[in-house]
């Protein structure tokens, strides 16, 4: 047992202005990345979209690996989600950006895994701040 107090007792803390900052701009990345994989991979098909799906998952892991938790890889994936799925919607002229093809659904199921599979697998962190390890 340690001589700490437990989790639950201490105060929360507000996340530094560094880390808010560092998320929004994951948030930003991830955004971009959405934008540039969906004009990608419909452009050269197994390759666009290999490479769309690559570059979502260096984004999410990257950020998870510079913020040292799972928050930077949950911004970075928030932000392709949201501009994936504004791209998707239909405009009024009848424009639209993704085909009813097997490439754009497996850009956006696809998309939705990695994102998932890479926020999720990231290290996590402890309460004061070292790698996450199970006790003996």
């Amino acid at each position: 047992m340690s001589d700490r107090s437990p989790m639950l007792a201490q105060p929360m803390r507000p996340p530094s202005a560094a880390r808010v900052t560092a998320c929004l701009g994951f948030f930003l990345l991830g955004a971009v990345v959405g934008v540039a994989g969906a004009l990608v991979q419909p452009a050269w098909f197994p390759g666009g979209l290999l490479l769309a799906l690559a570059g979502e998952a260096g984004a999410v892991l990257g950020a998870a690996r510079v913020t040292r938790g799972r928050i930077g890889g949950v911004a970075a994936a928030a932000g392709w989600l949201l501009a994936v799925v504004l791209l998707t919607a239909s405009r009024p002229e009848g424009d639209f950006l993704f085909a009813a093809g097997s490439g754009s659904y497996l850009f956006l199921l696809g998309g939705i895994g990695v994102a998932v599979m890479c926020a999720t697998l990231a290290p996590g962190r402890q309460p004061d701040g070292g790698p996450v390890r199970l006790a003996k």
